[in-house]
């Protein structure tokens, strides 16, 4: 499958399903990147950069209108708070190991026991919460990531954070790499998603701006975005 480029040099692979993302990522050790319209909008150089040399893929609604407007009416919008699971789905069953980093000590060791008894036989290598404070730390996490090989390594900490670490350590480790922000408080019932009808009308963007009010700053740039996609500007 080839990268769609947008006419602001953002690259994206236009997948129609979970199945078909998880069975190309299976076969490519690289870097998985949840793209949105924000993401899009104020890319720089260097995010265009992680995206473009990884896999970016559709997890916002606006992503997937931008890939319709150039043709790729099968793209669908696939949310990384579901991917994860789906990847450990899949991979879990071949025998391959996993590594958790992010969000608070308590919902990470939630998270890895919630996992272990969903996922009967699950390798879970190893795991550390996100709060890494000094450079020795994290090359402490690096070392070990390094020593104990995981196949898949999932890291919640939020753009950009969680992705440059993840190309720091995919310099010295191969493997599927995927960001996850705040999908840990997600799983184990620490923050509420969205309710089904909202997410599946695309309008989890809505439901947010109704329980958090002060994100109508960040919403606003909605509106630019979907403008410059209905003149082709993206």
């Amino acid at each position: 499958m080839q990268q769609v480029e947008l006419r602001n040099g953002v690259k994206l692979y236009p997948f129609s399903s979970f199945e078909e993302l998880v069975s190309f990522v299976s076969d490519e050790k690289k870097m998985l990147v949840a793209v949105n319209a924000e993401k899009i909008l104020h890319a720089t150089e260097e995010t265009k950069a992680i995206i473009n040399n990884n896999i970016g893929y559709s997890d916002g609604i606006g992503a997937v209108m931008a890939l319709k407007k150039h043709g790729f009416v099968n793209a669908q919008k696939l949310p990384g708070c579901e991917l994860w699971l789906k990847i450990i789905e899949r991979l879990y069953k071949q025998g391959k190991t996993f590594y958790l980093v992010g969000s608070k000590q308590e919902v990470i060791e939630n998270t890895v026991s919630k996992l272990q008894k969903e996922y009967n036989g699950v390798q879970i290598v190893g795991f550390r919460n996100g709060y890494i404070q000094t450079d020795d730390e994290k090359q402490q996490l690096i070392a070990d990531i390094v020593a104990k090989k995981p196949d898949v390594v999932f890291v919640a900490m939020g753009s950009p954070k969680q992705e440059l670490l993840m190309q720091e350590i995919s310099q010295q480790h191969k493997a599927v790499f995927q960001g996850l922000g705040g999908s840990f408080d997600v799983y184990t019932g620490n923050v509420k998603r969205a309710p089904e009808w909202w997410v599946k009308h695309n309008l989890e963007f809505a439901y947010r701006l109704i329980k958090q009010p002060t994100r109508i700053k960040r919403q606003i740039h909605l509106v630019k975005f979907w403008w410059k996609v209905k003149v082709g500007r993206i």
